[in-house]
């Protein structure tokens, strides 16, 4: 039995698209097995793909070596006789793991100075490949495509757990009598992904006029946000508002984030949930693009407003006034959603 290992992405979005790969790999060779090393930031989301067999945490702080672990982890998967080790992180730290196991054919792009480490070596052509998703679907055949990248034709799909899903609707007091719409107003990567949270505000209270209920979902990271979304509605929307930022687990968003019949993101992780689970997704881009990393799916709606200067893929706004964002209205965004609602 053929067994293949992972080493995944840290971002949450950057693990949902890998799955492309993992069902690229299983239609190539069905039988075969799929184990994926990731941080323990994104490999939750592994649990909810069918295609994988097991999942190992690699518990290394970003920018450390932290050589003796990857040394530790390596004798342990060393054992388990992988024929094939797929990196999907273009850093030399990344391939040291597979390189210690032995495993002896090891897949990737070339990046930083890791000849050797990577044996089966990838040349990444940006212009060929534009999307994350094509770039990790080429890896899925031993040796560089010289013409045309493969051509994706499954998007992920997140399993979703039903009975937990009832439980999480009870332990929140969760109503689902009105349509239920999902808003994610975080982006870790930095506030020029963010749109403003006094836009999501009015947006959340013309939801509720419309017989909508809002449910906010974010990390901790994310409170800040989701209280002052809350603060800027008015006290009559309030009852139909509920802020679940901090109080959830990613997996018990899979789960909650399933009952929303539409959900508005900035382009974050929760976005590429949205859409592996099959809700309409209705995305605000800024500073980045959908042509890079779009939401993998076929209910989607892209808003922005096309500016010159965007997209910029900055943390942060270089010309200091975010127009891209701040000068998208919350009318513009309910224009796309008020169809969905209305037919759920």
């Amino acid at each position: 039995l053929s067994s293949t290992l992972i080493v995944g992405p840290s971002w949450v979005g950057d693990m949902i698209m890998a799955q492309t790969l993992f069902k690229r790999l299983k239609s190539q060779k069905p039988d075969q097995r799929i184990d994926v090393l990731a941080p323990k930031a994104s490999l939750p989301m592994v649990s909810r793909m069918a295609e994988v067999s097991e999942m190992f945490e690699f518990d290394v702080g970003h920018g450390e070596l932290g050589l003796a672990y990857r040394r530790l982890v390596a004798r342990k998967l060393s054992k388990r006789g992988y024929e094939r080790a797929i990196v999907l992180p273009n850093s030399l730290k990344s391939a040291l793991v597979p390189f210690f196991a032995g495993i002896p054919t090891r897949t990737g792009f070339r990046g930083e100075y890791r000849y050797g480490l990577i044996n089966d070596m990838h040349l990444l052509d940006k212009r060929r490949m534009p999307r994350m998703i094509d770039r990790f679907a080429a890896l899925s055949s031993v040796d560089s495509f010289e013409n045309k990248p493969p051509v994706v034709s499954e998007y992920p799909k997140l399993k979703i757990d039903f009975g937990q899903q009832e439980c999480l609707l009870d332990q929140f007091n969760l109503r689902t009598k009105r349509p239920v719409v999902g808003i994610c107003p975080g982006a870790e990567f930095g506030e020029a992904k963010r749109w403003p949270e006094r836009h999501y505000a009015v947006l959340a209270s013309e939801l509720v006029k419309k017989g909508a209920d809002v449910w906010i979902f974010g990390g901790n990271a994310d409170k800040p946000s989701g209280q002052v979304i809350v603060d800027f509605a008015p006290a009559a929307a309030r009852n139909h508002i509920t802020d679940l930022t901090g109080k959830t687990s990613l997996i018990d968003v899979v789960d909650i984030m399933g009952r929303c019949a539409c959900v508005i993101s900035n382009d974050s992780g929760l976005m590429h949930v949205s859409a592996a689970i099959g809700c309409h997704t209705v995305v605000l881009y800024g500073s980045t693009s959908a042509d890079f990393t779009p939401p993998l799916t076929e209910q989607v709606d892209i808003v922005n407003l096309s500016l010159d200067c965007s997209p910029c893929f900055k943390r942060t706004c270089p010309l200091g006034h975010m127009d891209c964002l701040n000068n998208l209205s919350p009318a513009q965004v309910l224009a796309r959603v008020t169809p969905v609602i209305e037919v759920s």
